[in-house]
């Protein structure tokens, strides 16, 4: 398995962030997120202000920003969301806050996002 680049909870980015792996963000990002083939996740008590764009997105913490994923989305319990989201598979947990669109298309997005 790889190991996902992380950006930890004291770091803060502000600029546009390209990944061709995994990224894990623990801390605060302002900007532009893009992970072609891959997944970003976004932990509790990470703060994100930024458009995410990968294969899959996974959210603990806090976004602000349209979320589009090729493959699902996963809101866990606590992740509060104020954007659109977009993906064909999406699972929202009990305790998740959401603001904003949700748009679940029939079939992966890979052309659309890829």
């Amino acid at each position: 398995m790889q190991n996902a680049a992380r950006r930890g909870s004291t770091l803060v980015i502000r600029g546009e962030i390209t990944a061709q792996e995994a990224l894990t963000i623990a801390g605060q990002v302002d900007g532009t997120i893009d992970v072609a083939g891959h997944i970003v996740t976004v932990e509790q008590g990470a703060v994100v202000a930024a458009d995410i764009s990968a294969a899959a997105i996974v959210v603990c913490g806090k976004v602000e920003g349209t979320l589009a994923a090729v493959t699902r989305i996963h809101l866990h319990a606590g992740a509060e969301v104020k954007g659109d989201l977009n993906a064909p598979r999406m699972a929202v947990e009990d305790g998740a806050i959401v603001q904003g669109k949700v748009h679940i298309a029939g079939q992966d997005r890979a052309a659309m996002v890829a």
